[in-house]
C-alpha cells in the first residue's frame, strides 16, 4: 500500500554534490519524522539526517555543514542535499519514514530500497 522509493544516486567526483529524492506514495494520511540513513559495505547502517513534520532537522556530525535534508509536505517528497562529497560518502543511501495510513490510528515504519552514491575519482 505504500511504498518509499529514493532516486538521484550515482558517480561522482571528491567535491561534487549530488541531490536525493524520496517519493512516498500509497495511502497516507500524513508524515511525522523521515530520515535518511547510509549503509557502507562492511558497517552498520547509520542515520544520516532526519525532519520532522514540523521542520526540525538532525544531522549526523559528520555530514554537517555539507548535507542539507528537506520535505515537500505537499508533494510527500523527502530531500537530501548532498554537497563537498568525500569518498566516506560512498554508501548506499535509504530512505525511512514514520507515517500514519488513511483509516488508521497507527503508525508504521516503512524503508525504500536504497539507492546507491559512489565517490570516486
Amino acid at each position: 500500500q505504500v511504498q518509499l522509493v529514493e532516486s538521484g544516486g550515482g558517480l561522482v567526483q571528491p567535491g561534487g554534490s549530488l541531490r536525493l529524492s524520496c517519493a512516498a506514495s500509497g495511502t497516507i494520511f500524513s508524515i511525522n519524522a523521515m530520515g535518511w540513513y547510509r549503509q557502507a559495505p562492511g558497517k552498520q547502517r547509520e542515520l544520516v539526517a532526519s525532519i520532522t513534520s514540523a521542520g526540525s532537522t538532525d544531522y549526523a556530525d559528520s555530514v554537517k555543514g555539507r548535507f542539507t535534508v528537506s520535505r515537500d509536505n505537499a508533494k510527500n517528497t523527502l530531500y537530501l542535499q548532498m554537497n563537498s562529497l568525500n569518498p566516506e560518502d560512498t554508501a548506499v543511501y535509504y530512505c525511512n519514514g514514520d507515517l500514519k495510513l488513511i483509516n488508521s490510528n497507527f503508525n508504521y515504519v516503512f524503508w525504500g530500497r536504497g539507492t546507491q552514491v559512489t565517490v570516486s575519482s
